[in-house]
């Protein structure tokens, strides 16, 4: 499963053909470092101190910058420090409280196009209970707070960027996207 999810970000990355990528949201930094071996100029922000040592310790290891990874809130993103051509927001919307916010401030700083993932709705849950986890939540996994069908996402997605695309590795729900026109 993991490498569809791979595969299919991979794919959409290669078509935004961006000189630039924020990864918001990127955990350990995983994909900031691949995007940046591929010769991508490439950071990355979390709300999470640790993950964000862990990934600044990664990348100090590997000969990277770690300067390229700062601890921010999705909700705190500015244009003037976090713009990019391509902003990827993987698996972070299911864990906010207040996601038409998040995508309000991704709008702010996708320049061109903007990725992003959640788990599919229920597909999620039951995959899970059928590993046997989370059966007390009914297979929610702790800390997801938003829960969507692929239908439900995208429909939010759709009131604030133009959705071009929409993937399904089992089991997301990913869409590339770009900013609507203004004006």
């Amino acid at each position: 499963m993991v490498a569809g999810f791979d595969d299919a970000l991979s794919s959409l990355v290669a078509k935004a053909n961006p000189a630039t990528i924020h990864e918001v949201g990127c955990g350990e930094g995983y994909w900031v470092m691949r995007w940046l071996g591929q010769a991508i100029d490439a950071r990355g922000t979390d709300f999470s101190t640790q993950v964000i040592g862990m990934a600044k310790e990664d990348a100090d290891g590997r000969g990277m910058d770690p300067g390229r990874f700062e601890v921010r809130s999705i909700y705190e993103v500015m244009p003037e420090r976090d713009s990019a051509d391509l902003v990827v927001c993987c698996e972070v919307m299911e864990h906010l409280e207040e996601p038409q916010k998040a995508l309000q401030a991704l709008q702010r700083i996708a320049r061109s196009d903007l990725i992003l993932s959640v788990p599919r709705e229920p597909l999620w849950r039951m995959l899970n209970l059928a590993r046997g986890k989370y059966v007390s939540a009914l297979g929610n996994t702790p800390g997801h707070l938003q829960h969507w069908s692929q239908r439900g996402f995208v429909s939010l997605v759709s009131q604030f960027f133009e959705v071009v695309e929409i993937l399904s590795p089992l089991p997301w729900t990913m869409v590339h996207c770009k900013p609507e026109k203004r004006g």
